[in-house]
């Protein structure tokens, strides 16, 4: 893992400079796991994120905004009256762990100063945050609440005393000695970097294996000597936050990483290091966790309607036979006074086909002559009319699809409010059931569509599910401003608010657009644009479904780093 016990001294040194004296104004729980700490300091607002998420669990500044539901979580509540308004005192690691404690002053119910001591855990899936009180060491609560049927040994829920997690017995890197080091090594046993990753608590896979790399075939004395440098520039908090973009996976560290090959990008600061690395991949994951049964059904429902096109079409191919049936009942008619009932098949003269002048035709032997004709004839209607059934069910079929699409997409980018939106939407279109026992929300509530401010200072909008798609093209906009859509490709409407537009507002509306639609991962994706005028709604269709006219088409290919660039410009 990177996020190493160097990692966290880096993150708890940051955080002292910036928040140290800060004031905690608000606390918000976007997440079930997740903690955002809004605090003044130095003049400054600040965001402090606090993580538990069992992949990606962290302590960082970020400016990204999140979205926070209705109705705060226990937890967030039990905070914002503890914290809220608390002066932080310090920010402290406990040894090398990757443990972090914030020490903060507040006032209880008698107004009087208490203190309180919120504890952040980075251990995997092991995660927590939890709020205690440090002078009786007393649990107030957990993010994760650990009863004794999860552990025997450490619990954590209201009114318990806080246990630091057990120790490893590893000694602390920046503490060690020149004759430690080098004695407790076995050098018969190989591989010296899982041995430094034994014996040194805070130290990670990848730290040590860099150390072992930057020594090469040296003696003791030089392995030593890189340790003690890597070490003394922790002790110095001389740290240069980068990410190494490898082929397979990338990863983040404190300093460069020469054993792993791809390109580096350095960082001022561990939090934007973190910021940018960690993008998006909590949010996605919590996503997909919300919507995992939402998209199964979703997926389900495209296949149905996958095998039930092929099954149509197949019948389609099947009526191909409809006209010679015709033709048959034709014959039989005209031959009536040459076949008698229990006939098995009649030969005749071919009108119909020049080249071949005479053709056998089946009977059935229980109907009489006229009855056999009747019987081709139905056969022939049958077809027929099957045929523009299906035709007809394949069509719908496809609408279907297009519009399940559609949705998918919408999931895969949408907050977990957007995600309620979704819901809604289906429910009012007959996909899903809508539970009577959950609490009536507000339906009436004006869809926001996502806003950002191009390079050169133009408004350009987002529509991140299909009613924010109707309400922005055919509410919102007017019918001069610039409408944009992947071609061809589910994606979201994009709407530039103004009548003069500059290529760079085109091109970064176009990359939305792409981003936005079912080709991100894609390049040279094509979108078309053209004005909201020659856009129209067709009479009863389907939520987000438009067709247009006078479009022209940019190809476009949205890397992530532009587009974060563009997402961070969203106003106030």
């Amino acid at each position: 893992m990177s996020f190493d016990g160097i990692v966290t001294r880096a993150v708890v040194h940051e955080l002292n400079q910036v928040l140290s004296g800060g004031r905690i104004t608000k606390i918000y729980q976007p997440a079930d796991l997740e903690l955002i700490l809004h605090i003044r300091s130095q003049g400054k607002n600040h965001q402090l994120l606090l993580s538990a998420h069992p992949a990606f669990a962290r302590v960082q500044l970020t400016k990204a905004k999140a979205d926070n539901p209705s109705e705060p979580p226990m937890f967030c509540m039990l905070l914002r009256k503890h914290a809220e308004g608390g002066i932080i005192e310090s920010i402290h690691q406990v040894g090398m762990e990757r443990i972090i404690q914030i020490d903060f002053r507040t006032r209880d119910e008698l107004g009087d100063v208490v203190k309180r001591r919120l504890v952040m855990e980075i251990m995997g899936r092991h995660s927590n945050i939890i709020l205690l009180d440090p002078e009786k060491n007393v649990v107030f609560d957990g993010i994760r609440r650990v009863s004794h049927a999860i552990s025997k040994y450490r619990q954590i829920y209201p009114g318990v005393p806080y246990l630091e997690p057990p120790s490893q017995g590893k000694r602390n890197p920046l503490t060690a000695d020149k004759n430690t080091f080098i004695s407790g090594f076995d050098y018969n046993g190989g591989r010296l970097d899982k041995q430094i990753v034994a014996r040194f608590t805070g130290i990670s896979p990848l730290l040590a294996k860099e150390i072992v790399e930057q020594t090469g075939p040296g003696s003791r004395d030089q392995l030593w000597e890189t340790f003690s440098s890597y070490m003394e520039r922790a002790r110095e908090h001389d740290f240069r936050p980068v990410i190494i973009k490898a082929k397979q996976k990338s990863h983040f560290y404190v300093w460069p990483l020469s054993h792993l090959d791809g390109e580096i990008q350095s960082f001022p600061s561990i939090s934007e290091c973190l910021e940018h690395f960690y993008y998006g991949k909590a949010q996605r994951d919590r996503i997909r966790q919300q919507t995992h049964d939402l998209m199964r059904k979703l997926k389900n429902e495209i296949e149905k309607n996958t095998k039930k096109i092929e099954i149509l079409q197949n019948e389609i191919n099947q009526a191909d036979k409809a006209d010679q049936y015709r033709m048959f009942g034709e014959l039989v008619t005209a031959s009536l006074y040459q076949i008698k009932r229990g006939d098995t098949e009649v030969k005749t003269i071919n009108y119909f086909d020049p080249e071949t002048p005479e053709v056998t035709i089946p009977l059935d032997p229980t109907l009489s002559p006229p009855e056999n004709a009747q019987r081709y004839f139905k056969k022939y209607n049958k077809l027929k009319a099957a045929k523009k059934w299906n035709t007809e069910q394949i069509e719908k079929a496809k609408e279907e699809n297009l519009y399940l699409e559609s949705v998918l997409v919408q999931l895969e980018n949408c907050s977990l409010r957007e995600v309620e939106q979704i819901r809604d939407e289906l429910a009012e279109q007959g996909w899903l059931k809508r539970q009577s026992n959950k609490r009536e929300r507000k339906r009436k509530d004006v869809p926001a569509p996502l806003k950002v401010i191009s390079g050169d200072g133009t408004v350009i909008l987002v529509g991140k599910n299909n009613k924010q798609n109707d309400y922005l093209t055919h509410q919102l906009a007017s019918s001069t401003d610039t409408w944009l859509h992947t071609k061809e490709i589910p994606g979201s409407h994009v709407v530039i608010r103004s009548k003069q537009v500059t290529d760079q507002t085109l091109l970064e509306a176009a990359m939305l657009a792409a981003y936005f639609s079912k080709g991100r991962e894609s390049s040279r994706v094509p979108v078309d644009y053209t004005l909201i005028k020659h856009v129209k709604k067709p009479s009863g269709a389907r939520p987000g479904f438009v067709t247009y006219e006078n479009q022209k088409t940019l190809y476009v290919t949205p890397e992530e780093e532009q587009i974060k660039k563009i997402l961070e410009r969203q106003p106030e």
